[in-house]
């Protein structure tokens, strides 16, 4: 399957990654990720407004942050969904780091409250936060809650602890220039060791108050295991695993074709007599599909030929 990777390009590009510390004497793990790089290329792709692109963000880096609970071939979705103008926010991301997402109102905006994008507003307060796991097994992990901030990481937070009973302390931070591209976004996810004494989490919780915002200490210059150990200060750990993170969707012309075939015939054909081509555009990365009549008259005799 074709895969194509987005990324912002130019001089001071970066390339976006999350790390791993672990504290096993307290019984806490920690991820730290630089998501600025594949929230812009989401940003480019999809051309959202910028309260969009603070939420879509959001959940990209939520989405990041949750693959680094997975195992190689596993994957998690992430969907916010809300009475608000933005209807529909989704995430999606695997073992790998790579990661994809829409947002169903992309060029939907709202003015600033107190100097800041008003995410919450936008999704609605009334909602759900859907979770899907793919975890290679027989049925797919599902889990959901209803919306308890409506700002991405506390409506994740909420989930994480009710729905996976793991009490977690969780922060993401995405701004922007004034030109409405990404200045800087990342995320921090911090959870207990079995068997979860939720004492070190209120611990680092409290520690994660006391520093900047992540954004903050990215655009400081601070790189993700630098922010790790700020949050475990006083704490013994290790830094672990590194990995990238990027924005890839699987998207594919011969997938694309297998969703019109899936049409069936008779709706082909009145495709082919009406419009005389078929034009499918990807909702994760926009990704424009163009099939003209020679394609749709092939599509519609290799069907034949299989009946």
């Amino acid at each position: 399957m074709e895969a194509r990777f987005y990324k912002s390009m130019g001089e001071n590009s970066v390339i976006d990654y999350m790390h791993l510390a672990m504290a096993k004497k307290e019984g806490a793990r920690g991820y730290a990720a630089a998501t600025t790089a594949l929230v812009e290329a989401a940003r480019q792709r999809h051309n959202t407004s910028p309260t969009a692109t603070v939420a879509l963000g959001r959940a990209l880096t939520a989405a990041v942050l949750m693959s680094g609970l997975l195992k190689v071939g596993q994957r998690v979705a992430l969907k916010w969904e809300g009475n608000g103008p933005l209807r529909r926010v989704v995430a999606e991301a695997d073992a790998k780091g790579r990661v994809r997402g829409y947002v169903a109102e992309p060029q939907v905006d709202l003015p600033l409250v107190q100097g800041e994008y008003d995410v919450a507003s936008a999704i609605g307060a009334a909602g759900l936060l859907t979770v899907v796991r793919d975890l290679r097994l027989p049925e797919l992990a599902t889990g959901v809650v209803h919306l308890v901030g409506s700002n991405i990481d506390d409506d994740l937070m909420y989930f994480l602890e009710q729905s996976d009973q793991v009490p977690s302390a969780l922060e993401i931070g995405v701004t922007l220039n004034e030109d409405g591209s990404v200045a800087e976004a990342g995320g921090i996810l911090i959870q207990p060791l079995p068997p979860y004494d939720p004492a070190i989490i209120e611990r680092l919780k409290e520690r994660l108050q006391e520093l900047p915002p992540i954004e903050a200490m990215l655009a400081e210059g601070k790189k993700p295991e630098q922010i790790l150990d700020e949050v475990f200060v006083g704490i013994t750990h290790t830094l672990l695993s590194k990995y990238p993170v990027r924005f890839e969707c699987n998207c594919s012309r011969e997938q694309t074709m297998g969703l019109l075939v899936s049409l069936g015939r008779d709706e082909l054909e009145e495709i082919l007599e009406h419009e005389g081509q078929a034009v499918v555009n990807c909702q994760f990365c926009h990704e424009e599909y163009v099939f003209d009549r020679e394609d749709l008259l092939s599509i519609l005799q290799s069907m034949e030929e299989e009946e």
